[in-house]
Parts: C-alpha cells; sequence; structure tokens
C-alpha cells in the first residue's frame, strides 16, 4: 500500500457546498474536481453538475470528496469511506477477495475509465473501502 487509508466522503448532491464548506473553515486548496458530466460514465444528464470526484488538502489534512448516485440514499454510516491505493495487480485482488467474503460488494472489480483497478466493498464490519490500484504507476 502506497499511504494510510485516505478518508472518502459521500455528499447527496452537496459535495461542491461541502467543499465551499471546508476550504473556508481549514483555508485548504480544492483540487482535481471532475464532475459527472465530463466523465465517460452514464449517468443522467441532471447529474452532470454533481462532483463524481474532488481532492482537498491543507497540510497533513486529505480527503476526497464526491456526491452519491441519484438512486443511492446518502446516510450517516455510509457516507464516509476509506480508499486505498494499492501498489500491484496481485495486492487489489487479494485484498478484494478477502473483504467480498464476509463483505457486500458495492462495486465489483474492474478496470476504469480513469486508468485504475477499483473496487469498493463493505466489509464485514460495515466499513466500506475504495480500492484504486493506478495501472500507470503515478497517482494524482
Amino acid at each position: 500500500m502506497k499511504h494510510h487509508p485516505i478518508p472518502y466522503f459521500t455528499f447527496e448532491g452537496t459535495a461542491r457546498e461541502a467543499l465551499e464548506y471546508y476550504k473556508e473553515v481549514f483555508e485548504g486548496e480544492v483540487t482535481d474536481v471532475q464532475t459527472f458530466g465530463e466523465a465517460n460514465f452514464e449517468t443522467p444528464p441532471e447529474m452532470d453538475n454533481y462532483i463524481m470526484h474532488a481532492r482537498f488538502r491543507k497540510d497533513e489534512l486529505f480527503f476526497m470528496v464526491s456526491d452519491g448516485f441519484m438512486n443511492q440514499s446518502i446516510t450517516v454510516g455510509n457516507n464516509l469511506s476509506l480508499a486505498l491505493e494499492l501498489d500491484s495487480t496481485e495486492e487489489i485482488e487479494s485484498l478484494y477477495a478477502r473483504l467480498k467474503e464476509k463483505g457486500t460488494v458495492y462495486m465489483e472489480l474492474q478496470d476504469t475509465f480513469w486508468g485504475a483497478t477499483y473496487a469498493k466493498v463493505k466489509d464485514a464490519y460495515g466499513v466500506i473501502w475504495d480500492l484504486n490500484f493506478e495501472k500507470s504507476g503515478s497517482s494524482k
């Protein structure tokens, strides 16, 4: 694994407002903002301006943010996951297999349009994990 787990917050259409709030509170920087409309991903047109992914950083404080899909009900508990940036195909496949054994798969392990192998799994104790392996070897 490249780093410690990264908190990933999911909002119900308010990610942009939340980022502005955190920017004001923590005086940090918002980067890598990508909307659903900009992504090569099938979503309804009404989601075009919603945030699919963004990053927030202020010194050592770092987290990622997105809006949930329209049919996804966001509640306290499922609005936070931990993202792991992994080092190899073997590592992500192994972790995915172990987590899904007693967990719930939210997104099957797959190659993505952003050039990574990715999966999202809720483990046996309710913790949600975003597993990501950037195949190019460069993480953004």
